[in-house]
């Protein structure tokens, strides 16, 4: 019996062996995510590198291979605050350079490497005017971006005042950078003041020099959504974007009912608020501020006669919506920014005018105008005959209005309903009017004044 039970237990232990030998190894390749920061940092980017970082979450590194002459401020901005704000190691490669905002992305990752002949510095902020020439901002704004490239470089442990002389040629380091000149650093001086860790020649060579050889390099591919917000939020694409959702919302208001030019217009005006909002310049308040613009429009057109403080007010509420949608952050709002924004808003709005007029003026004259639009008369002599319709013993008859008279609209006589049409002026609803003439289907109509009699 004690042989048996002997037996019993060997078979036990070999047992359990097995199935631990069956059971899966825990996994021990690293995890590598490349991010390539290469040609101008625009909005669009900044997305795709906040959902990188947030896959990212239980890789080894995160390596971000850098060569860029720079961008915009407030995406680079965006960039460095995922940067500082990931507990993921990250590794800032530059290959060939990183220049104006590359140089505070780099700045933000706790490792840099250089590759040989690299460069990283020059970060002065300029200013894009409507021809796309570069100048020199103000000094509130060369004064915010000196002090996020010093916090920067300080809280991933590199010399603040290095960092501040990439952006103002007025910072002086003795023997390192005189006084009215930009600091630019190459691999070898950026090795010497700290500011870089490494040189390394090629991707593999960053591997081996944080012991990440034969981890497996992830590289997840910008996606079709990070895309599209990157051509909507490029400049000219949003002042097309503007142009013609002003175009669509003009046709609808000169067209009866709802139909294709409010719907293009809407579409348009959609796409320029939800490329901006994805990338952080525009939010809710400025939703909220459009749409509360439409309503007043609408409400001037359908509801109030003429044309007063409600429609303009209407029509501020939206250009601004669109102009602070483009001014990015407020705390380095200056009044250039808001110069060109109103300026881009202004100029889509013009555009939309003349390219409004040139519709309807020349539209109707071209092939596809014809085929459309309804351009011949039936004339009696050719044999066609309109049904009368006899309505002259209407004549002096007062009904009441159900809709105001812009100067067209609605009114009620005899428990029927007439389309008519005032004398020229506006009408207000439940308003008594009296029928003046009747010419064909056409019923014209006078608001009566007290003093008239029935």
């Amino acid at each position: 019996m004690r042989k048996l039970n002997v037996f019993r237990l060997f078979l036990f232990g070999l047992f359990f062996c097995l199935c631990l030998t069956c059971l899966p190894a825990e996994s021990t390749t690293k995890r590598v995510y490349k991010i390539l920061i290469d040609g101008t940092i625009d909005r669009g980017l900044a997305p795709y590198v906040r959902r990188i970082l947030e896959e990212a979450q239980n890789a080894d590194a995160v390596i971000l291979e850098v060569n860029t002459l720079g961008g915009l401020v407030d995406a680079a901005i965006q960039i460095r605050d995922a940067l500082l704000n990931t507990e993921t190691p990250t590794i800032a490669f530059i290959n060939k350079r990183a220049i104006s905002a590359g140089a505070l992305i780099s700045l933000a990752t706790r490792h840099i490497v250089m590759a040989p002949g690299a460069t990283i510095g020059a970060a002065t902020p300029v200013q894009l005017d409507m021809s796309g020439e570069a100048n020199p901002v103000n000094e509130k704004y060369v004064s915010y971006f000196r002090s996020e490239m010093r916090a920067t470089a300080e809280e991933t442990g590199r010399r603040g005042d290095i960092a501040e002389a990439m952006v103002d040629a007025d910072y002086e380091i003795e023997g390192i950078s005189p006084k009215g000149k930009l600091l630019t650093l190459t691999t070898q001086d950026a090795l010497k003041y700290e500011i870089a860790e490494y040189e390394a020649s090629t991707f593999e060579d960053v591997l081996e020099k944080y012991d990440l050889v034969g981890a497996e390099v992830i590289e997840s591919p910008i996606n079709w959504a990070e895309r599209l917000v990157r051509v909507l939020t490029n400049p000219l694409v949003s002042s097309l974007l503007m142009m013609i959702g002003f175009l669509g919302l003009f046709i609808e208001f000169k067209t009866p009912g709802f139909g294709l030019g409010g719907t293009v217009g809407l579409i348009c005006l959609g796409l320029f608020f939800w490329g901006h909002f994805l990338v952080r310049l525009a939010g809710w308040e400025e939703l909220i501020l459009f749409i509360a613009g439409v309503v007043l429009l609408l409400i001037e057109v359908l509801i109030i006669p003429g044309f007063g403080i409600v429609g303009i007010l209407g029509i501020l509420a939206i250009l601004a919506s669109l102009a602070l949608s483009l001014v990015g952050r407020f705390e380095l709002l200056t009044f250039q920014d808001v110069q060109s924004a109103l300026s881009k808003v202004t100029a889509a709005l013009i555009g939309s005018i003349i390219m409004t007029i040139v519709l309807f003026k020349f539209f109707p004259r071209t092939s596809l105008g014809k085929q459309v639009i309804l351009r011949e008369t039936q004339e009696r002599g050719q044999g066609y005959v309109a049904q009368s319709i006899d309505q002259h013993h209407l004549v002096g008859l007062i009904g009441i209005t159900l809709t105001p008279l812009h100067p067209s609209g609605t009114m009620l006589l005899e428990d029927k309903r007439y389309d008519v049409v005032s004398e020229g002026e506006f009408v207000d609803k439940q308003t008594r009017v009296k029928i003046l003439e009747v010419e064909g289907a056409r019923i014209v109509v006078r608001k009566v004044e007290e003093h008239d009699h029935p």
